[in-house]
């Protein structure tokens, strides 16, 4: 069985066949366990059990080695915690499969990873999963990394082979966790909605359309307005997260020119007979590739 790097993802690490493979069958076998217990609508605790199964069978913990139940964090318990040699790599927060994800419960999550100085958190149900990374400011902030139905999806989509793919034993690190989260926060609705509201990409728009109509004139501002008020959905502008992505695009293209502008800065200033500076020194730390 082939699978190519982009159908694992780009920014996923590359994983081998025998992993990939495990991954897919072991999540087929889950989907009906899964469906039977939410049929069943079992406890939290049954569902617990069944996670750190998956962690097991699927991401490839030895679940009496490296998986910790009730992890102690200032006085109270997360369900579990994922521990190889001696580092917490993420917690685990578990509802009962016939519980919808709630704030609250996302906010449970965050709270006992931020007590801990944890970066990244599962909360689950079982059948739904959703990865969080932490960022340890004032107040604390939370990004959603992957989201998807355990019982719906495909066992050979990309968003499973991603989300398990790199919290399983062989793919979880540091360095492919920052480039699976550098890739989802620039491909996501809310960055390509504000993507879309960027100088850069209104001035084109406006080039676009006078070109189409042969001269007729229309306004950056004017374009800026329907954007915001007629096509882009309003939750993709007013909502948290999509102030979020602004903030992060404002950050990224600043990150950017920087970038572009070092090695232009060193060309001026060093003799024309001097080396030329290695491109790779200027990669941003989160995007490099181990």
């Amino acid at each position: 069985m082939m699978l190519t790097p982009i159908f694992l993802g780009r920014i996923m690490a590359k994983l081998s066949t025998k992993v990939a493979t495990r991954i897919i069958t072991q999540l087929k076998r889950y989907q009906s366990v899964l469906a039977g217990l939410l049929k069943r609508d079992v406890s939290e605790a049954d569902t617990v059990t069944v996670v750190n199964d998956m962690l097991s069978d699927i991401c490839g913990y030895d679940k009496y080695l490296h998986v910790t139940s009730q992890y102690a964090i200032r006085g109270t318990y997360v369900d579990l915690a994922v521990k190889v040699d001696d580092d917490i790599r993420f917690i685990i927060e578990v509802k009962a499969i016939g519980i919808d994800l709630k704030d609250a419960h996302v906010k449970q999550a965050i709270d006992y990873a931020a007590n801990e100085g944890i970066e990244w958190v599962v909360l689950t149900n079982g059948a739904h999963w959703r990865i969080y990374k932490v960022h340890f400011r004032q107040p604390i902030e939370k990004i959603l990394v992957c989201e998807f139905d355990a019982i719906e999806e495909s066992a050979k989509s990309p968003e499973a082979l991603e989300c398990f793919g790199n919290l399983s034993r062989e793919g979880f690190s540091k360095s492919t966790m920052a480039e699976f989260l550098l890739h989802k926060q620039v491909t996501n609705k809310f960055t390509v909605a504000a993507v879309l509201q960027t100088d850069f990409i209104l001035e084109i728009l406006r080039r676009e359309i006078r070109r189409m109509s042969s001269g007729v004139k229309v306004e950056v501002d004017y374009l800026k307005t329907l954007l915001r008020e007629e096509v882009i959905k309003r939750d993709l502008i007013d909502s948290d997260e999509a102030k979020s992505a602004l903030q992060n695009i404002k950050r990224l293209q600043r990150a950017a020119t920087r970038k572009k502008a070092a090695p232009k800065a060193a060309d001026e200033e060093a003799p024309i007979v001097a080396p030329v500076a290695d491109a790779s020194a200027s990669t941003p730390r989160a995007v490099a590739i181990p």
